[in-house]
């Protein structure tokens, strides 16, 4: 599970994902603006305030 958590912390991690959400949406519909919306949704699931220790 730790390892996990690491990769997801991982901000190009997000990006990723948002992509791959984006790029299987566009194979359904055609429409590549499918893409740029996963990848925003990516970054901006990326895009945290740093947590205080």
């Amino acid at each position: 599970m730790e390892n996990k958590r690491k990769i997801l912390n991982n901000s190009g991690a997000w990006v990723g994902v948002g992509a791959a959400i984006g790029t299987s949406i566009y194979a359904i519909t055609n429409e590549p603006t499918w893409i740029a919306v996963g990848v925003a949704i990516g970054a901006a699931l990326s895009w945290r305030n740093p947590k205080k220790k």
